[in-house]
């Protein structure tokens, strides 16, 4: 990544990390959840945000690895307030579980950053039969801000403060047909071509942080939500492409970002004051960046808002 160090209007770049966007920065006071904190950026942006004082709350599919991680980062950071929940996106009642205990804890909340996904995992369909990428990537993340997003429109209310929203996309959303989401098989279909299928749930997380930064401004809530592009990074995102990971252990430092790079775009829209108002942008290298043309169809991202009701049996 070191040829990756041209600064946009931000003043940061591709090869800034995460302890350096958000130098300077004190989060204390502020509660955020991290889904799929146990690894990859996931962990590196919640010790960043706990490093910043931060409460931070590690939502993870495996407690033990979401535990291991949590201990070594108070080593490093003794004052760190973190907990540990469980939760699996691609089960709709893991989500509600997970939304339930939360409330009951009567925690606030600030910043919710959707973090977690799976890249290519084998074809086969989820607990509540809808395509398992689409479902761990967009469905699970979108009925978790629902059910949560009452507690965070309360805790900006209360104290003031802008709450946050970030959904983590990536390049992959522009791997789509023409006709970008194919909402006729999100059900019963596992025969998908993974990287499609893939970049299909990320087009949606753009477009579920575009929908809901305009149903919040419209509702005059101090609540942003922006989606991003952490960069290319080298994380198990990658287990199930064998070749493909191969390549990448053998020439991913130069080519990819590590990891301390790729979780500082989600720590910039978390914690920096520059992002302060900014809402229904898409991100990358902590700046502004530019969507594909499908990531901007405003129509697109009603219909897929209301699709995603129905799936999920929300308001």
């Amino acid at each position: 990544m070191w040829l990756f160090g041209w600064k946009g209007p931000s003043g940061f770049s591709a090869s800034s990390t995460a302890e350096e966007v958000t130098q300077g920065i004190d989060g204390t006071g502020l509660t955020a959840i991290v889904t799929g904190a146990s690894s990859g950026i996931g962990a590196e942006t919640t010790r960043v945000l706990a490093l910043r004082g931060v409460h931070v709350v590690m939502a993870v599919r495996n407690l033990d690895a979401g535990r291991n991680g949590k201990e070594a980062m108070l080593k490093e950071i003794p004052k760190a307030k973190i907990d540990v929940m469980e939760l699996d996106l691609s089960s709709m009642a893991s989500v509600r579980n997970f939304a339930s205990q939360y409330t009951s804890l009567g925690l606030p909340l600030n910043i919710l950053i959707n973090n977690a996904g799976v890249l290519s995992s084998p074809s086969k369909l989820s607990q509540d039969n809808i395509e398992l990428l689409f479902a761990t990537n967009h469905i699970g993340h979108f009925l978790l801000t629902n059910l949560l997003l009452e507690i965070m429109k309360n805790t900006a209310q209360k104290s003031k403060q802008e709450g946050r929203i970030i959904n983590v996309s990536s390049v992959g959303h522009r791997i789509v047909s023409r006709e970008g989401i194919c909402f006729d098989k999100i059900y019963n279909e596992a025969r998908y071509i993974s990287w499609f299928s893939y970049g299909q749930s990320k087009l949606a997380n753009i477009l579920h942080a575009s929908e809901l930064a305009r149903r919040l401004k419209e509702e005059g809530e101090e609540i942003t939500a922006n989606s991003l592009h952490p960069g290319a990074i080298h994380t198990n995102l990658l287990r199930h492409q064998g070749f493909v990971n191969a390549i990448f252990s053998l020439f991913g430092k130069y080519m990819t970002k590590n990891v301390q790079q790729g979780a500082a775009t989600t720590c910039y829209i978390a914690l920096h004051p520059q992002v302060k108002g900014m809402s229904g942008n898409y991100f990358m290298d902590s700046n502004i960046a530019e969507p594909s043309s499908q990531a901007k169809d405003t129509e697109l991202a009603k219909k897929l808002w209301d699709f995603s009701l129905i799936i999920t049996d929300t308001k």
